[in-house]
């Protein structure tokens, strides 16, 4: 499996803004109350970049030889993969509170500041979330065959 790719974490942080912005647009256009991400939603998004990076360290000592303990092939590729979606889902909220807080900024009355913050908390949680995964990526990485080898 190959890393994850920048280009593809832009992406989906694009994605996410642009998502962000415009649901919160029509949302206002249709009268409906502007959505703000609830903190929960930061302090679930840490403790998941906490958990994927505490997954990714058995194998990362396992494949470095300090660990005796044998990883199952099969687990060590569910974890990878979870820290690649992690990466890509952290892009992606990140995004999304940008796109709040865009809104917010644009607005001809300005926001107060109580709404600005469950924002900034989503996206910086979504941004720990993302460099967890991959962090987490790297730790699983199998060192080349060969010396030589890129």
């Amino acid at each position: 499996m190959r890393h994850t790719h920048p280009l593809t974490v832009v992406i989906f942080g694009v994605v996410g803004i642009a998502a962000g912005f415009v649901l919160e647009v029509a949302l206002a256009a249709t009268g409906q109350p502007v959505l703000i991400p609830p903190y929960t939603l930061a302090i679930t998004l840490v403790a998941a970049a906490v958990i994927v990076v505490a997954l990714a360290v058995p194998i990362r000592r396992a494949i470095r030889g300090t660990s005796k303990t044998q990883i199952n092939p099969f687990r060590a590729m569910r974890i990878v993969v979870l820290a690649k979606a992690s990466a890509l889902v952290g892009s992606l909220i990140a995004g999304f509170g940008i796109g709040v807080i865009a809104f917010l900024l644009t607005r001809p009355v300005v926001a107060d500041v109580g709404s600005l913050w469950p924002g900034i908390t989503a996206a910086l949680a979504g941004a720990v979330l993302l460099t967890a995964g991959l962090v987490a990526e790297r730790l699983c990485t199998l060192p080349p065959d060969e010396p030589d080898a890129k």
